[in-house]
């Protein structure tokens, strides 16, 4: 797949763009936690060796709860474990919504079967059988792991003097007004003028004119007069 971009309309409405992460990037991120939880056992390890069997039990209880739920208390505090987060990546549910308690135990307590039988070999066959990249414990889960993009900057909207618009518009089309008004400035002025052009037979006007009057009722409907 060269396309990992996936769409999700959310139940507000809301269309959400996420990019899915593929097996190399999140193969990055196991490294960095493994190196991690590595330190965390060493660092175990040395102090509890001097108690004998006692100390020797005790750092096994406590890997054992390192190893299973590490991940989840990262993935619960902040969406990712610290090796997703340095490669810019988050746990989400399939539907774009933050990953839940027990989907995070879910999808981790499945590692054992994605290890099979040796280095993940079955969760990366899974992965890229999946068209969006899921091992078994994220199938299982409804979990899907995407880059994390930072938040883009929203573009203010030409000022111009308002108009109102044809009171036949619906409320989809006075959301596509402003969000023609909100990207109008990233577009080429041929862009903004075909795509205004569509709106000809409502408006009665051609070339930059349409382009003027679109904003122009998304000037007004801004305002909040067309709710």
């Amino acid at each position: 797949m060269l396309d990992t971009t996936r769409s999700y309309e959310t139940p507000e409405g809301i269309a959400l763009s996420l990019r899915i992460a593929g097996p190399v990037v999140r193969s990055c991120a196991w490294a960095i936690d493994m190196l991690i939880r590595a330190g965390l056992y060493l660092a175990i390890a040395i102090p509890f060796s001097f108690l004998g069997g006692l100390g020797f039990g005790v750092s096994l209880v406590v890997f054992f709860v390192i190893e299973w739920f590490y991940p989840v208390f990262f993935e619960l505090r902040q969406g990712a474990t610290p090796g997703k987060k340095a490669m810019g990546l988050e746990v989400i549910h399939d539907n774009g919504t933050p990953v839940s308690w027990s989907a995070s135990l879910i999808r981790n307590l499945l590692r054992a079967a994605d290890f099979l039988p040796f280095l993940y070999a079955t969760g990366l066959i899974s992965m890229l059988l999946s068209r969006n990249f899921q091992r078994l414990g994220d199938l299982a889960a409804g979990t899907l792991v995407v880059y994390r993009d930072k938040a883009s900057v929203r573009h203010e909207m030409q000022a111009v003097p308002p108009v109102q618009p044809p009171n036949h518009f619906t409320s989809e089309e006075k959301r596509t007004l402003l969000a023609f008004a909100e990207r109008a400035p990233l577009l080429t002025a041929a862009r903004r003028i075909e795509l205004a052009e569509i709106l000809t037979d409502l408006s009665g006007r051609r070339g930059e004119p349409a382009v003027s009057e679109l904003l122009a009722y998304a000037s007004w409907l801004a305002q909040g007069q067309g709710r």
